[in-house]
């Protein structure tokens, strides 16, 4: 027996459909992404706490949920964080799984997890919706709750996704230390919300990487365990809220210390340089985002989830270097003196394209002074 939910927009736009997962209410920004597949790595991904996730490929769930057994370098490989990371789940149809990988369904695992979803949504024109007005904050409604409508609207138009620091909860509690087999660097991640992409990654290159939280210094972390570079990770919500950390990393751009930085991790490199950040009307989220590098005039394929941009125009010491070929909006940064590279996109491509994990090599060669002419 299917369960009646639906989906309320601020704009008092409802999407009826059946409910799947856990039943409850869920409270978010609703975002769309255009992947065909990836939702165990998309779901997972610490970038998407507090928005609802509308997938747009019409068919989720037929190769079910992969076990956290398979693992490399002692990180799981088809999850990006170790349980469901958005509030809620929106797709056209939930399908039966069948792969040798699958260790239950979709709507097991939502529902063992608590979040709520629906299918049966025309996903065509709620993506036409939010293309024409932009993201909005939504409700998603599972089950009989007693709730009227108009009260739940209500609720809705009080939030605001951009006023909450959602790295709070994402952020690790205390400094989480990953030993390759061989440590040929120590790489200490400013963990906003890294994906487990990023540190296979890591991992991969012979990097020893601590995990330290958002809150704690960088630099200081450097000292204490004798580490050779920095990483700022991917996060979610809005990095102007994050001001102590846009200091600390100041700082490492003053000091010149070898730093990369991903998606939020760019935004907060680009903050501490002096630059503007802005929101996008509907944000870049997908595994198709075609990306110029001005450098060297190669366009490549790039998995992409942010909601905000960096202002080309206000940069400072860093310049620069890669664009979006849809949009022209910033896609990576640079500085020109130091040891310093950021993508907007992620090299780490999970799920997606491998066209960009070059730049994890890049970095690896600023560590240790080989990017000669970069």
């Amino acid at each position: 027996m299917w369960v009646r939910a639906y989906l309320l927009l601020e704009d008092g736009t409802i999407f009826e459909g059946r409910g799947f997962g856990a039943e409850g209410i869920a409270f978010g920004e609703v975002v769309f992404t255009t992947a065909m597949v990836g939702y165990p790595e998309s779901l997972t991904d610490p970038s998407y706490r507090g928005q609802i996730l509308v997938m747009t490929y019409p068919l989720i769930g037929n190769y079910g949920v992969p076990a956290k057994e398979i693992r490399e370098n002692g990180i799981p490989l088809h999850y990006e964080s170790d349980k469901i990371q958005v509030e809620g789940f929106v797709i056209s149809r939930l399908t039966r799984p069948s792969h040798w990988a699958s260790e239950m369904s979709l709507d097991g695992w939502l529902r063992r997890e608590g979040v709520p979803g629906i299918e049966g949504v025309d996903t065509r024109a709620l993506v036409k919706r939010i293309r024409e007005r932009g993201v909005m904050m939504g409700a998603l409604v599972v089950g009989d709750h007693g709730e009227d409508v108009g009260d739940v609207l209500e609720r809705v138009r009080r939030l605001s996704y951009d006023g909450v620091n959602f790295v709070e909860n994402v952020t690790p509690g205390e400094t989480i230390i990953h030993e390759p087999k061989r440590a040929d660097k120590t790489v200490v991640l400013v963990d906003c919300g890294v994906k487990y992409g990023i540190l296979r990654e890591l991992l991969r290159r012979n990097f020893r990487v601590v995990r330290i939280p958002y809150t704690h210094d960088p630099v200081r972390a450097l000292e204490e365990f004798n580490a050779d570079a920095v990483f700022l990770s991917n996060g979610p919500g809005n990095p102007a809220l994050l001001k102590n950390l846009v200091e600390k990393a100041r700082a490492l751009i003053e000091y010149g210390i070898p730093t990369m930085g991903v998606c939020l991790g760019s935004q907060i490199l680009a903050l501490a340089d002096g630059a503007e950040i802005y929101k996008l009307k509907y944000g870049h989220r997908g595994t198709n985002k075609p990306v110029k590098d001005l450098k060297t005039g190669k366009a490549f394929v790039t998995t992409q989830n942010h909601g905000y941009a960096v202002k080309a125009e206000s940069l400072n010491e860093f310049e620069v270097w890669m664009i979006n070929l849809d949009d022209k909006s910033v896609e990576g940064i640079y500085h020109p003196k130091k040891p310093i590279i950021a993508t907007q996109f992620h090299p780490e491509a999970s799920p997606g394209p491998l066209d960009s994990t070059w730049v994890f090599d890049l970095f690896e060669k600023l560590i240790k002074g080989d990017a000669h002419g970069f």
